[in-house]
């Protein structure tokens, strides 16, 4: 009797502990990896939304509508392909690569964020875009293929697609590296329609939404998991495990801003000598 008492109190600590483990995973990795997709998915439909507009409001939305179903289920049958076939690969190695390329792609979102805070580049004006797009629309010629105007179709396939593209590999990295590719999914679907539901909403392009914002937060996400994900597939143990990850995205957060600061001094300083010139 006090054996099974024994036994059946470690079992309830082993469970707990792995309860515990679970509830620590959620609050870090898995929330900053579902909040990365939703808002890396948020940014490019947004400038996808822009595109559909911009030739729907012209040339009418039949043809713009298959458009996007079109991208949609190439993008989710991108996903459902390649999510699983990556699971076939060995942890560390997938880490390493997903790690590298996640840095590549953070670190262009983060260099471009940072140029636009602190005023060494325009920001992205999705008014300006959706005006150029109406007047593209109007200029083109009507081509009918397979009872669909063919402009309308390929502009909205494309423009779909290849924001899309982006949305599409953060997910399947986010989801492969830690075997949570519902979840990144399901962060990337909830902002689409989210977007989507706000564009049929307002008839017009979501330029309130703060795009620089969102492609900051999403840049120091991406590298901070780059750098987390690649030095846990050459072998580093992270102090902390998991937590840990909250430290890196502080520390690239922290660097970011320095930067943005030292930059925008940079440029009243020239702006000044300028004037006094």
């Amino acid at each position: 009797m006090p054996n099974c008492l024994e036994r059946q109190q470690e079992h309830k600590k082993s469970a707990g502990l792995l309860v515990a483990r679970s509830c620590g995973d959620v609050n870090t990795h898995t929330i900053l990896l579902v909040l990365g997709a939703f808002l890396a998915s948020a940014v490019e439909m947004v400038e996808a939304l822009t595109i559909v507009l911009g030739v729907g409001v012209v040339r009418g939305w039949r043809a713009p509508l298959i458009g996007v179903a079109a991208a949609t289920g190439t993008l989710a049958a991108l996903v459902a392909v390649l999510g699983p076939a990556l699971r076939l690969v060995p942890i560390s190695s997938l880490r390493l690569v997903v790690g590298a390329l996640l840095l590549a792609f953070g670190l262009q979102w983060l260099r471009k964020a940072i140029l636009r805070s602190s005023g060494c580049k325009p920001l992205h004006d999705e008014d300006e875009a959706f005006r150029q797009g109406r007047e593209l629309a109007a200029g083109a010629g009507h081509e009918t293929k397979a009872g669909l105007d063919w402009y309308g179709f390929t502009v909205s396939f494309k423009g779909v697609l290849l924001e899309g593209l982006e949305v599409v590999f953060i997910v399947i990295a986010f989801g492969s590296a830690q075997g949570q590719l519902g979840l990144a999914a399901l962060g990337a679907a909830c902002a689409s329609v989210l977007v989507v539901a706000a564009g049929i909403l307002a008839h017009r392009p979501l330029s309130r939404v703060p795009e620089n914002t969102i492609k900051f937060a999403v840049g120091i996400l991406l590298t901070s998991f780059g750098c987390f994900w690649g030095a846990e597939g050459v072998g580093v143990d992270w102090p902390g495990g998991e937590a840990s990850l909250l430290g890196v995205v502080v520390f690239f957060g922290a660097i970011s801003f320095a930067l943005v600061w030292a930059l925008r001094q940079q440029r009243l300083a020239a702006v000044a000598s300028e004037a006094r010139a």
